[in-house]
């Protein structure tokens, strides 16, 4: 079996600060929004759909440039279930979160505690990633600012 979703690296501003969101799935780890695509349906949707869901967060915006996937393997019921998951990264000004039932809790984290609680490795990449990807941004808006760039 193959299953396929999609989900999101969602960050807010505080400040200057960079927090990014996770959440504590009711099966005991710490991951980012995600959900299966549903037919006709693209994968950004998908992503903006399970945030929705998940979080009540609507003002979402995905940032160009950045799409990472990642595959494993499961069980359920005694059979194998090849999954793979591309994630967006997307920033949000919305601090406050109305959890679904799919989550116990959520927390909005700075990249070294957020990379102390995201529970699988390939989880703590992706985060990784994101947050170099933030940052090149930001160095390179602040260059464009300034007009050096």
């Amino acid at each position: 079996m193959q299953e396929k979703s999609a989900g999101a690296i969602i960050y807010r501003k505080d400040g200057k600060t960079i927090k990014y969101l996770v959440l504590l799935y009711g099966a005991g780890h710490w991951d980012y929004v995600k959900g299966h695509v549903e037919p006709d349906e693209e994968e950004e949707e998908t992503a903006m759909r399970e945030t929705k869901e998940e979080t009540g967060i609507v003002d979402l915006n995905l940032i160009p440039g950045f799409k990472e996937r990642i595959s494993y393997v499961y069980t359920t019921r005694g059979k194998k279930v090849t999954k793979g998951v591309v994630y967006f990264l997307a920033e949000t000004r919305t601090k406050d979160v109305k959890l679904s039932d799919e989550h116990t809790e959520c927390r909005w984290e700075e990249f070294r505690e957020a990379m102390k609680l995201v529970t699988y490795k390939t989880s703590r990449d992706i985060l990784k990633k994101a947050d170099k990807f933030i940052r090149k941004r930001a160095s390179q808006e602040t260059l464009q600012d300034s007009g050096i760039f």
